[in-house]
């Protein structure tokens, strides 16, 4: 009887297992605009960018490098609170193994967007580090391409994984190096030979990849619509355009832009505003969620079938909680510092002329806790999670919604404190 029960319990682990990895994500175009589909049923991505460092802690700190009952504590409680929030999707950079994909999605039906930054922060070239990437190097040509077959042959058939992504605003790295987000020199924004050489390559990596798994998507993530036309003429083959976008509460002519230019789906890889005020030098919860809130009731109104743009697929929030490490990267690591990076006359709420006002180390919808003896912390919603909370309600596919109704909608969404 024993052994009965036990092949049962594998055939039925086995079936769902084969369910699981049959799941086809794909993108469709008709009359009534762009659409991603999984297995057939429309899907909007409700997205975060999800990350996990706990304070003292840098980018040189992986989460998937520790034991598993480690991982799992740290897991459990922000996939639940992003669960109860309405978020179907996280963005996480390549380093998760993908039991963790299929353990989010199975737990808490939490999809994951694979990102790998395709050189964005330097690579290893002939065994010397190279901080700044040239793309039109034959041996970056052959890294690149190695590495992201290697990745889609790991994760093709792992349950959960929703799409690829390649990079994360490549385009500025073409004009600074290093990972701190600053001003892009204008000067510099007409320098067309190194991004058609990496755009380029981006698209024989993107085919190549499609090659292995025709099951998911690929998209790339470029910094705002810098050098669309380029992408246009040398990127034919991608997917999805994804976009960090920084533009205050309206993403503005974004939406028609993508759609007369490259015709292609536009997913808001990041966006967001930060929980700092830079006039008033205090915490500003009210101006985060109301940015935050607009930048969705935008993305929902283009949604295909409601008579805009119909071009958008979702977006991810910039970001689930705070990183702390991000103004100074290797030093002061335990100060929330409140030193604003850059400028964005979009954010009028604390915007100067002549006076940075972003502050890289306050974007998240959760401010994070003091690292506790076993090395976890604890995360405290701000205003913006329960403001995209009630956001995140909307299905903009529902029967008879219209943009005007999405309007009145988020209109009845009230931020408290």
């Amino acid at each position: 009887m024993k052994a009965v029960l036990s092949t049962l319990a594998h055939l039925m682990f086995m079936t769902t297992i084969i369910f699981a990895q049959a799941e086809k994500v794909s993108v469709v175009n008709n009359n009534e605009g762009v659409k991603l589909l999984i297995n057939g049923k429309d899907f909007m991505i409700n997205g975060m960018n999800w990350d996990y460092f706990p304070i003292g802690t840098n980018y040189s700190f992986s989460l998937w490098q520790q034991p598993d009952d480690f991982i799992k504590a740290a897991l459990d409680p922000e996939m639940s609170a992003l669960e109860k929030m309405g978020v179907n999707a996280i963005r996480v950079y390549t380093g998760i193994q993908p039991k963790w994909i299929t353990y989010i999605y199975e737990k808490y039906g939490i999809y994951t967007m694979l990102n790998h930054s395709f050189g964005r922060y330097g690579l290893t070239l002939s065994g010397v580090w190279v901080a700044n990437t040239d793309y039109s190097d034959p041996r970056v040509h052959d890294l690149l391409l190695k590495e992201t077959n290697e990745l889609v042959e790991v994760y093709k058939n792992t349950p959960g994984l929703l799409l690829y992504l390649l990079g994360n605003e490549n385009n500025y790295g073409l004009f600074w190096q290093g990972a701190e987000t600053e001003d892009i020199p204008v000067e510099q924004r007409k320098s067309t030979v190194s991004a058609k050489a990496m755009y380029k390559l981006f698209d024989e990596a993107v085919v190549a990849m499609k090659a292995i798994d025709g099951s998911h998507p690929v998209a790339i993530c470029n910094g705002d619509l810098l050098f669309l036309d380029i992408i246009a003429a040398e990127c034919k083959n991608i997917d999805i355009l994804g976009s960090n976008v920084y533009r205050g509460a309206s993403f503005g002519d974004a939406f028609q832009k993508v759609k007369q230019v490259l015709n292609k789906p536009l997913l808001f890889t990041e966006f967001g505003a930060d929980a700092f005020n830079a006039l008033t030098n205090q915490e500003d919860q009210q101006s985060q969620a109301f940015f935050m809130t607009n930048n969705w009731k935008e993305i929902y109104e283009n949604a295909a079938g409601l008579g805009k743009a119909q071009n958008c697929i979702g977006g991810f929030t910039f970001q689930f909680s705070d990183g702390w490490w991000k103004f100074g990267q290797t030093s002061n690591l335990d100060i929330h510092d409140t030193d604003a990076s850059w400028v964005n006359a979009g954010y009028h709420t604390d915007y100067q002329e002549g006076k940075n006002n972003m502050n890289e180390e306050w974007f998240g919808i959760c401010a994070k806790g003091r690292t506790d003896e076993s090395g976890r912390y604890q995360l405290s919603p701000r205003a913006a999670y329960y403001a995209l909370q009630q956001a995140h309600k909307l299905n903009p596919y529902a029967k008879n919604l219209t943009a005007d109704s999405i309007g009145k909608y988020f209109s009845t969404i009230r931020i408290a404190n």
